[in-house]
């Protein structure tokens, strides 16, 4: 069993010094740390904890502010390392710490609250999709050539080869590809 530590400050002016004697005072063996906004997804330093992590291993953060950048970044990294079998505990949240069994209570609870969130949004923007279907929204990239343009384009096709068609057209083979298979004309010659 490793106790990993994990430090983090926003920008290059700040220092770490608080943080990794506080987590030194506290057992950690190895720690990792950067100077990144905790708003950056690229923090290579967590990355490299993370995948060290073994069963019975243990992660300690001074706060979760150091650690995540939201509610919802906190319990998916939770799930990540108890998904290894490796515990998480913050120093100033005692709370947040999977090594207890309250602990465990806990951060499963809100998991399944986050759970049931996400679940919601998903249900909320299928719902949204629907309704802006209804009212005549269409979704997806707009089409390379007008419907006008499309029969033109179609016409070329049939008297000359696809790259012909597309050259005059200004649009790439597939487009006029898939103009030829809509209007069930893909056996002619190309």
């Amino acid at each position: 069993m490793t106790i990993f530590a994990y430090a983090r400050v926003s920008t290059a002016d700040q220092t770490l010094d608080t943080q990794l004697d506080t987590l030194r005072r506290h057992g950690a063996e190895k720690i990792f740390q950067e100077k990144v906004s905790g708003a950056n997804r690229a923090r290579p330093q967590l990355k490299a904890m993370l995948d060290k992590l073994q069963s019975g291993d243990v992660v300690m953060v001074t706060r979760l502010d150091r650690f995540a950048r939201s509610t919802i970044d906190m319990l998916t990294l939770a799930e990540t390392i108890t998904g290894k079998g490796a515990a998480f505990k913050s120093l100033a949240e005692p709370w947040a710490d999977t090594t207890t069994p309250a602990g465990k209570m806990i951060v499963t609870v809100l998991a399944g609250i986050a759970e049931f969130e996400r679940s919601l949004i998903v249900q909320r923007t299928s719902e949204g999709r629907e309704r802006a279907k209804a009212n005549g929204v269409k979704f997806g990239r707009r089409p390379a050539l007008t419907p006008t343009q499309q029969g033109e384009a179609l016409k070329l096709a049939k008297g000359h080869s696809n790259q012909y068609a597309a050259d005059v057209m200004g649009v790439s083979v597939s487009t006029i590809e898939r103009l030829k298979a809509k209007a069930g004309l893909t056996k002619l010659t190309q």
